[in-house]
């Protein structure tokens, strides 16, 4: 597996087989101090590693002192067209800036923004999608393809370089699935920098997490990617569990993997509610160990198929035979259930 140049970010590094963080951004107005420092909050509660928020005019870069101040996430300014804001964040404390350094003025514009960030040791993320891309790499490559996307960020980076800075992040982002994955397969080949990989404007929670699974799992599966975003139109929240959702899918982190089976006509049981309070139940738990857990419908689908599970009950006639790495245990009552695989959870995780 390829490993990345080592990029720190506040108080994580990102890069060079370090953890991967998950990100996500505020939709709160960067100047509302309140609405905005608790949007940050509750993203950190939910298990965001760093937070962006836009930076879009000086009310906004003015704040900026105040959310350092007030959480210990690294923070991202977003900037677009105006070099003056990304100083005045590096004047302030941010501890990482987005930008397109092909948007943002001239070459003597893009020097003293890289000059503000060698400095404090800010690292600078360069995100291009098929709005920021440059206009001879559209007219090159037909349209915001990948090799169009991909070479965007090549030459931005370079810009960048010229100015003696490389302490770079790139991300390449597409409202097509495809077309991201392989912008972001191209990078990999082509650069050692850390690579920010998600599905931009993918929409509404349901088809949004279904397009960022595909495109982030793909990436993540090939061991591309040390930051990911999944970008929905919903609060910022749910991205947070989509993207630990995706993670642990690809064999990333910890956490409680639950397995049921779809039912059938040999169920006796009501298994969907069961399931899904099962979820509700664990989805709190945090953990490093990977633990599974099996919720099966009947004997076909229970200690046998799901042997492998750390823990399971297969469900009878309104009862479920407790089982554990393939072995029964003992019966239960439907009622008790969920309270006795929660329990033997984190029997499990304590011992």
């Amino acid at each position: 597996m390829k490993t990345t140049k080592a990029v720190k970010i506040g108080n994580i590094t990102i890069g060079n087989g370090n953890r991967i963080a998950i990100q996500s951004m505020t939709n709160t107005k960067t100047a509302d101090r309140e609405a905005t420092l608790e949007q940050i909050k509750s993203l950190t509660a939910a298990g965001c590693d760093i937070v962006r928020f836009t930076v879009n005019d000086m009310l906004a870069a003015e704040a900026i002192p105040y959310y350092v101040e007030n959480t210990t996430v690294p923070l991202v300014a977003d900037i677009h067209f105006d070099y003056k804001l990304a100083l005045a964040a590096a004047e302030r404390g941010i501890t990482k800036i987005r930008i397109n350094p092909g948007n943002i003025g001239d070459k003597e514009n893009i020097k003293k923004v890289a000059n503000a960030c060698r400095m404090r040791n800010i690292p600078i993320r360069i995100g291009i999608n098929g709005g920021s891309a440059e206009k001879a790499m559209l007219v090159k490559y037909g349209g915001p393809t990948a090799e169009a996307l991909a070479e965007s960020a090549l030459s931005n980076a370079k810009m960048l370089e010229e100015c003696d800075f490389d302490n770079i992040v790139l991300s390449v982002k597409s409202s097509d699935v495809k077309t991201m994955v392989d912008a972001a397969r191209i990078l990999h080949e082509r650069c050692d920098y850390p690579l920010h990989i998600g599905v931009t404007e993918t929409g509404d929670v349901r088809r949004g997490n279904i397009k960022s699974a595909i495109g982030i799992g793909a990436l993540l599966i090939d061991g591309i990617g040390d930051t990911v975003r999944v970008s929905l139109t919903e609060d910022p929240v749910h991205e947070v569990a989509a993207a630990k959702d995706i993670l642990f899918c690809c064999g990333i982190g910890g956490g409680i993997n639950i397995v049921s089976c779809p039912t059938c006509g040999r169920t006796q049981s009501d298994v969907i509610p069961l399931v899904a309070e099962l979820e509700r139940a664990t989805r709190e738990i945090k953990t490093d160990k990977r633990l599974t857990v099996a919720l099966m419908g009947c004997a076909v689908n229970g200690p046998g198929e799901a042997k492998h599970a750390d823990i399971g009950v297969a469900c009878g006639n309104k009862e479920g035979l407790l089982f554990r790495k393939g072995e029964i245990i003992r019966k239960l009552e439907e009622s008790e259930i969920v309270p006795t695989l929660v329990k033997e959870i984190k029997e499990m995780l304590n011992a």
